[in-house]
């Protein structure tokens, strides 16, 4: 909620006051249907995956998270009709193998924790091929900050009730952790801030390259997780779930590389 709250103040500063980009508004229903869809898939997508880090280790996490490229190409095909190159599926084939390996060989394993994460997983997927739609389409174009303008405050109502339901003493343990950290305030503004430019420029990428490139890129950020995760934490790994995150690594690798060839 704090997230999308920076995203919708900050959005409303930069296009009404500071007038970086012209406003847009809303220009159909099925535009807002749309808008709203794409909020509420938003928020079931960081729900879901901040309910599996109770139950999965981060370095899993990331692993299963990486077959998001996977699904982005499903979605895109289903919703948009739009194909890639046979052999660019074929790259995506070792990203899915890798986690299905390294699931096997995870010592922390929990089935609603993976439920919960391969949900929030299709869910993001889904998230990036819709945000492509509306950046994208003829119909029903609107500019990166304008689509967060109107995102944000639906995603925030839509997470008021789920907060409240999962966190009833939140404001009580903010106020707490605020007297016993000085600095607590200003870390959680500068998250926020954060989230807002990191959700900016994902929408910017997914406009100028495509929804599934968006996705693989997000691929190295994971493994880079996965290795820090392991050090900072001490999860266990075994060899077989050391194999499956590498078979995962090079399919992103692959992919790559057969964007750039096949474009």
């Amino acid at each position: 909620m704090c997230h999308m709250s920076a995203c919708a103040i900050l959005s409303y500063v930069s296009i009404v006051f500071l007038k970086l980009v012209p406003l847009q508004y809303l220009k159909s229903r099925s535009q807002f249907m749309k808008v709203a869809t794409l909020s509420v898939v938003f928020c079931a997508s960081v729900v879901g995956g901040n309910v599996s880090l109770r139950y999965l280790p981060v370095s899993f996490n990331q692993a299963v998270g990486a077959t998001t490229p996977f699904f982005t190409a499903l979605f895109a095909y289903v919703m948009t009709f739009k194909r890639e190159a046979w052999v660019t599926y074929g790259a995506l084939v070792p990203v899915v193998t890798g986690v299905v390996i390294a699931s096997g060989g995870e010592p922390g394993f929990h089935w609603f924790g993976f439920i919960m994460c391969i949900s929030a997983t299709a869910a993001r997927a889904f998230k990036s091929v819709l945000q492509g739609i509306l950046l994208s389409s003829e119909g029903e174009k609107l500019n990166s900050m304008n689509l967060m303008l109107y995102m944000s405050p639906i995603a925030v109502i839509a997470l008021l009730p789920v907060t409240i339901v999962m966190e009833p003493d939140v404001m009580s343990v903010t106020l707490s952790l605020a007297k016993q950290h000085k600095y607590m305030w200003l870390l959680l503004l500068v998250n926020s801030v954060m989230a807002y430019s990191a959700n900016l420029l994902n929408f910017l990428v997914t406009k100028h390259t495509s929804a599934l490139t968006l996705q693989v890129l997000g691929n190295a950020k994971g493994a880079v997780a996965v290795v820090i995760s392991i050090l900072l934490f001490r999860n266990p790994v075994t060899v077989m779930g050391i194999g499956g995150y590498s078979i995962t690594v090079l399919g992103v690798v692959a992919y790559g590389e057969t964007k750039r060839r096949f474009r």
